[in-house]
């Protein structure tokens, strides 16, 4: 089973860059076929996607985020990383990190982490 561990700082300052890194120990994220998105859940509302990152480098975004969102992977480090700009308290959600296995089904999700965005 995939595994894999969100990081990003738990506290962001409104209108700054919320970076979020997903760390994926045990499977290669290049492995064919292989899919990587970002979901939030902000509170007391539903699951948001966010976008996805393929094994290939393909991009996919959310069209209500597309302009200030940045998927992109390191492939040396094993992980793909989401840049969230322009933040606001709205933003405030825990962020997961997914494996989305062949046939876009979801897969192992990562045990989330908390952002809250407050000045």
């Amino acid at each position: 089973q995939v595994q894999l561990q969100e990081s990003c700082p738990g506290l962001v300052k409104p209108s700054h860059t919320l970076p979020l890194t997903c760390t994926v120990p045990g499977a290669s994220i290049t492995t064919n076929y292989y899919y990587w998105c970002l979901i939030r859940q902000p509170p007391g509302k539903g699951l948001e996607w966010m976008g996805a990152i393929a094994y290939s480098g393909s991009t996919y975004y959310s069209p209500s985020l597309k302009s200030r969102t940045s998927i992109s992977k390191d492939t040396s480090k094993n992980q793909f990383s989401l840049q969230l700009g322009s933040v606001t308290p709205e933003d405030t959600a825990v962020y997961y990190c997914v494996h989305l296995v062949p046939g876009g089904l979801f897969g192992s999700w990562g045990q989330g982490t908390q952002v809250t965005v407050s000045s």
